[in-house]
């Protein structure tokens, strides 16, 4: 296919996705006037700075913008090993040309606990494609980009690893995303930067946890396993993925920024085909706006305070009643290599896992991109109308050591404590251990 030729496919995929943008905004009106209003406001607002990537900035570790730019820096890994480099340099000439940036990994996860009310095993894989596609304003400031994650969860044994915390009986998840779900897209939206690169915007099939209540550890992938040091620390309820929707965010100053979404509460990652289907017939939405504090734009996860509110309506196709919570968080590092973490949230039922949970702990590197260290403490009260019955309160630790031992593979040993699982009659105890594995490509 010649030049012409690809140009003009290039094009007819971004038309075909603009009219769907369209069709998107003309036929809700809430979208429109959040997106309008959140833009309204920060766009007066931003000062005349030199561009920056508003787009990793304010996304947090799970996203595609931030796994591809971890994916292509060089990392001092513990064995000197780079079997990746012809592939990385073939990957960036292919950028370079087409704008097109992309990455392959493959996930594994094994847990095994001391004791159980049933399965006292679990383990699964994830395949994922993901990537950036520049076609629009390719290396401008104010560049439009189709974002994409398409995954395959599929588990070992007879159960995964995100339905673990029922064989402990556990009230929450000791383990996000590996589950047996089989083909999902997680990601398929248009990314727009405006004011100079300074601003982001997203519509399509989003995942909310790219940007509602993130910090530098709230990665299943990376970080932490259990959802009480993930986004909303497990009190934030029905968090979308692969949902149809729309969020726009900026920098109002050189250290406060807003960020505000909007998107399907009923999101299907499994199909997104439906995705119209539900939003426009049910509109059953979860909506978040988050105001935060940074020290440094460069590093606005590292050094942060934010608060962060979201809303959720009854769900009738999840018997989920309606709801509305508040997260806040602190971190900040230091030149020693620690990174402490206070973060909380509260909610007024919206399906939460918990009605309150306050969790705190760190992180700590010496060599940041070749070990990193976790440990964190929670404390939870599960939600009674989630779990029908006034459960008592929950404890939990969690430790892990990322190891990055090449270029494209990485190994997490992790231990889980749990004191009072709510859902366990018999013991008030439970502890297991976890291996993760990544290879990428």
């Amino acid at each position: 296919m010649n030049y012409v030729q690809n140009t003009k496919s290039r094009l007819g995929s971004t038309t075909r996705l603009i009219m769907i943008c369209s069709y998107v905004m003309s036929h809700s009106s809430l979208p429109l006037k959040v997106g309008a209003a959140l833009i309204a406001i920060a766009s007066p607002l931003f000062p005349s700075l030199h561009a920056q990537d508003a787009a990793s900035e304010l996304t947090g570790p799970d996203s595609v913008t931030s796994q591809l730019a971890a994916d292509n820096k060089d990392k001092p890994d513990l064995l000197g090993v780079n079997l990746q480099k012809g592939l990385a340099e073939w990957k960036a000439g292919v950028k370079e040309r087409t704008g097109l940036d992309f990455g392959i990994d493959y996930f594994s996860l094994g847990l095994a606990a001391t004791d159980s009310l049933g399965d006292s095993t679990a383990a699964s894989g994830v395949f994922r494609v993901y990537g950036t596609w520049e076609l629009f304003n390719q290396g401008k400031e104010n560049n439009g980009s189709l974002v994409f994650k398409v995954e395959h969860r599929h588990a070992y044994t007879g159960v995964a690893p995100a339905a673990f915390a029922g064989e402990l009986g556990y009230a929450g998840l000791t383990s996000v995303g590996f589950s047996d779900q089989g083909w999902r897209a997680t990601h398929l939206f248009w990314q727009q930067r405006f004011a100079e690169g300074r601003g982001i915007s997203y519509i399509g099939f989003l995942d909310t946890t790219d940007y509602a209540d993130v910090y530098s550890l709230a990665s299943p992938w990376t970080g932490f396993t259990n959802i009480a040091f993930q986004n909303g620390s497990g009190a934030m309820g029905g968090i979308p993925d692969g949902a149809l929707g729309a969020m726009v965010g900026g920098f109002l100053t050189d250290n406060l920024y807003l960020v505000g979404s909007i998107a399907d509460a009923n999101g299907d990652p499994t199909d997104l085909g439906d995705g119209f289907d539900s939003l426009f017939n049910d509109f059953e939405t979860f909506k978040t706006l988050e105001f935060g504090w940074a020290s440094k734009r460069e590093e606005v996860f590292l050094n942060n305070a934010h608060v962060t509110l979201w809303q959720i309506d009854e769900r009738n196709r999840a018997g989920t009643p309606d709801g509305w919570g508040i997260s806040a968080s602190m971190t900040t590092s230091t030149d020693s290599g620690f990174m402490p973490f206070l973060r909380g949230g509260w909610a007024d039922d919206g399906g939460s896992l918990y009605e309150a949970s306050i969790s705190t702990g760190f992180g700590y590197t010496r060599n940041p991109g070749q070990s990193m260290l976790g440990l964190g403490l929670n404390w939870n009260r599960p939600n009674s109308t989630t779990y029908g019955a006034n459960l008592s309160d929950q404890y939990s630790l969690e430790l892990f050591q990322q190891l990055q031992l090449t270029e494209g593979l990485e190994i997490t040993p992790s231990v889980q404590v749990i004191k009072n699982p709510a859902l366990n009659p018999t013991d008030d105890w439970s502890a297991f251990f976890g291996l993760r594995l990544r290879v990428a490509l």
